[in-house]
């Protein structure tokens, strides 16, 4: 993974923790990395979040822990290029995170794709709760349908239950709060395929913090510790 870098594996996963973890920006690592002696560009840290937060992300989402089937769906905004974007996410109801994807338009294709997303790499719920959105609810409809079609399984699929209630949705609000926590001093992303990127890396920290990787269910290991188990 790191075979041919300029820089150590320590400075490298030192540098991509803390700036997805924390609300660091790329010149204040350069600042604190020159006072430990070591000479990396802003530019440079740059490139290794995006290089090998996608990395991290999928080595972690193959030790996931399973998810219940009891779901919490909605969308939040993301400024790029001062132009307002979409994330939409999952949570399950103990509060882990499901899944999410981030998307330039908020419309009935997006909500499909990440439904579609989700129910491929998690199975299906047994209900899904969203606020009033009416495009969330065709979506779920239109997936379901899709999704039991689809089924070889020869067993008879109970549809899918919504909930619609905005405050039955608290849940994923509260949640939704960790990530723009991080987000907000960024400032806005400067394109779509870096926010994607960066964003995927801060749901990697986000999820890590619940302990939603089999190897954290039995012990409590640090963000650090789980970053080295997942880059050995």
């Amino acid at each position: 993974m790191f075979k041919g870098r300029q820089f150590d594996r320590s400075v490298i996963l030192l540098c991509v923790r803390w700036y997805l973890a924390y609300n660091l920006s790329l010149l204040n690592l350069e600042e604190m990395m020159a006072e430990r002696s070591i000479s990396v560009d802003h530019a440079t840290i740059h490139r290794c979040v995006t290089r090998y937060s996608p990395q991290l992300l999928e080595r972690f989402n193959r030790r996931k822990r399973a998810v219940t089937g009891k779901w919490h769906i909605d969308e939040t905004y993301i400024k790029v290029r001062g132009r307002w974007m979409y994330l939409y996410r999952a949570v399950h109801s103990n509060g882990d995170t499901v899944e999410f994807w981030f998307s330039e338009r908020r419309n009935l294709t997006a909500a499909k794709r990440f439904l579609r997303k989700a129910l491929k790499r998690h199975g299906r719920p047994e209900r899904i709760v969203i606020d009033g959105s009416q495009t969330n609810r065709e979506a779920i409809l239109s997936c379901d349908a899709e999704s039991r079609l689809q089924d070889r399984s020869g067993c008879t699929l109970k549809p899918i239950r919504i909930r619609q209630s905005q405050y039955l949705n608290n849940r994923i609000e509260q949640d939704h709060r960790a990530v723009k926590r991080r987000v907000r001093p960024m400032l806005g992303f400067k394109s779509a395929d870096s926010a994607r990127v960066i964003l995927g890396g801060i749901e990697l920290i986000h999820m890590m913090r619940k302990g939603q990787a089999e190897y954290a269910c039995k012990q409590q290991l640090s963000l650090a510790e789980q970053f080295h188990l997942l880059a050995a």
